[in-house]
């Protein structure tokens, strides 16, 4: 009867968030009708009335990942270090819901557990993010918000990996709130640019 009661666009939508929790909880190899049909209690058969074969819902999950993924950049009006910002708070958020994606996109054997244009289609949102946060940090040294001592290609790595270190977090609200604003502030800090340490000379002239 359940069934019945929710449109097939409905069950859908719960059909990927559950492959994404299995990929998530139990790995990708652990995908299967069964699996899923006992994740979300319908029939196996029941299954194959929205998706006509697993490789159909994994294309559907490559799509939400899409989707998802796109629905976290910020304006593109915002300064370049409330743009990284909000960057880093949203897309931490959109994974931290769905761990199921950050496995996808940052493990090569889930990503070749995927159809092969599946898996080009996230590889090219990898690159894609990267290229985003590199260019957030390339506009924030050329107006001086960032050090420029460091490449942005060189940032970009620390930026991608805070990311994963605030989705990964599953503490409590208040603790994760906590630990993630340390981690942004940490994250800022490293950011900040840097200033010359004075000369020998210099600090021998400040003495008294």
């Amino acid at each position: 009867m359940g069934e019945l009661r929710r449109p097939s666009r409905v069950r859908r939508v719960e059909l990927v968030d559950a492959a994404l929790h299995i990929i998530a909880t139990r790995g990708i190899t652990a995908l299967s009708t069964r699996s899923l049909a006992e994740q979300v209690d319908l029939s196996t058969g029941a299954i194959f009335r929205h998706f006509a074969t697993l490789q159909d819902l994994l294309e559907a999950v490559v799509v939400r990942v899409e989707a998802v993924l796109e629905a976290s950049y910020p304006p593109a009006t915002l300064p370049p270090v409330e743009r990284l910002q909000a960057f880093i708070d949203a897309r931490s958020r959109a994974i931290g819901g769905q761990l199921g994606i950050l496995r996808l996109v940052v493990s090569e054997q889930f990503l070749l557990a995927l159809p092969a244009r599946g898996s080009e289609r996230l590889a090219a949102c990898v690159k894609k993010s990267r290229a985003y946060v590199v260019e957030c940090l390339r506009d924030a040294q050329r107006a001086g918000a960032v050090r420029g001592d460091l490449a942005p290609d060189v940032l970009a790595p620390i930026v991608m990996g805070t990311m994963q270190v605030l989705a990964l977090s599953r503490a409590s609200a208040e603790q994760r709130g906590l630990e993630s604003r340390r981690v942004r502030e940490g994250l800022f800090t490293l950011l900040q640019p840097v200033t010359a340490a004075p000369t020998r000379r210099a600090r021998k002239r400040a003495s008294p």
